[in-house]
């Protein structure tokens, strides 16, 4: 996520220059050949605005709708913000000696730890799982657009953490064998939600909590798999590809005609108009192609990027929270934002 007031043209031009240098390739070819009369003929405008027109409600709409996801995205992580300080609330609270005397301070105490470490393992495992690419994200791409995203995620995303992620030890927040045992589970998040049930039904057989605490903490487990859903649902459901890709036909479409109708109008002015054909056309199809990837890198909240929902700020913030509702006062840092992207 970016957090700086605005983003510097320099870091956009990072980002773009693949397309800025395309575009001033094509732009300048065409002019070539106006200039040296190869080529006479010239489009009309009129149809080629007309096209710009559709071309612009298409990718607005398309950029509606990416940021829609997004924003559902931060919602989503925003309930389990919350949803993880009321499980810390009701450990704290509920896992008491008030039904069953002979459980002792201490073993209350190890009762909470594993439940809040449980809890803290889930949040990042569930992470981990989301930042796998997908078959349409950039990253899951082949050759020019994979190394594109590496370079993109390394400088730009989830590059930036490599130190803060490899300090997280899961061996050190659940038991080695509850650990090993979940490393040939296929969706080890769910597996950790429903280890959490199986350890409160133990604490009611053995009346540490009784029925109402039982379910009370069952419907907050049941509320962390519902937006573990939801996360999934975003990650595993692109954006139609019919509205992505065809956004991104329509565009490059309009792009390649846009320089035959406005390069030899603007060469009929004369020297100046031959001066400013490649920087006014190469600006105005640089307007396009940037709204169109405005969509598609933000399309998909759960990559790795720059764009990313700031899931491991999220998951440190909660595990500072549940941390000192166990009175702990060794407790990890915060994550910083580094070049103003906060991951």
């Amino acid at each position: 996520m970016i957090i700086s007031k605005s983003v510097s043209f320099f870091r956009i031009l990072q980002w773009s220059w693949f397309n800025i240098v395309t575009i001033i390739s094509l732009t300048t070819i065409v002019l070539g050949l106006y200039h040296f009369e190869i080529v006479s003929i010239q489009l009309p405008w009129l149809p080629i605005s007309v096209i710009g027109t559709a071309v612009a409600f298409f990718i607005g709409f398309k950029n509606n709708q990416a940021y829609d996801r997004m924003w559902e995205a931060r919602k989503i992580w925003g309930g389990i913000v919350n949803n993880s300080r009321t499980w810390g609330m009701q450990v704290d609270g509920y896992i008491t000696n008030l039904f069953n005397a002979g459980v002792s301070e201490e073993e209350l105490k190890q009762i909470k730890q594993r439940l809040i470490y449980r809890h803290i393992a889930w949040l990042y495992t569930h992470r981990t799982q989301l930042l796998i690419p997908t078959n349409w994200e950039f990253a899951g791409q082949t050759g020019r657009l994979k190394r594109m995203a590496n370079n993109f995620q390394e400088k730009f995303g989830i590059g930036l953490v490599k130190e803060e992620v490899s300090a997280i030890d899961l061996n050190k927040l659940i038991p080695v064998e509850e650990h090993t045992r979940l490393t040939g589970a296929k969706n080890q998040a769910t597996q950790l939600i429903n280890g959490q049930s199986k350890d409160l039904a133990i604490l009611r057989s053995r009346q540490v909590i009784e029925d109402f605490r039982h379910v009370e903490l069952m419907e907050t487990l049941s509320q962390f798999y519902e937006l573990q859903g939801k996360n999934e649902r975003i990650k595993k459901f692109p954006l139609p590809r019919q509205y992505a890709n065809a956004g991104n036909y329509f565009t490059k479409i309009f792009l390649f005609l846009l320089p035959f109708s406005l390069v030899p109008e603007l060469i009929s002015i004369g020297t100046v108009g031959l001066w400013l054909a490649v920087p006014i056309t190469s600006l105005v199809s640089w307007v396009y192609i940037t709204m169109e990837s405005t969509g598609d890198y933000s399309e998909n909240p759960f990559q790795g990027m720059g764009n990313d929902i700031p899931m491991l700020s999220l998951c440190r913030t909660i595990e500072i929270d549940l941390r000192q509702m166990l009175d702990e006062s060794d407790l990890p840092a915060p994550i910083q934002a580094k070049k103003d992207i906060l991951m």
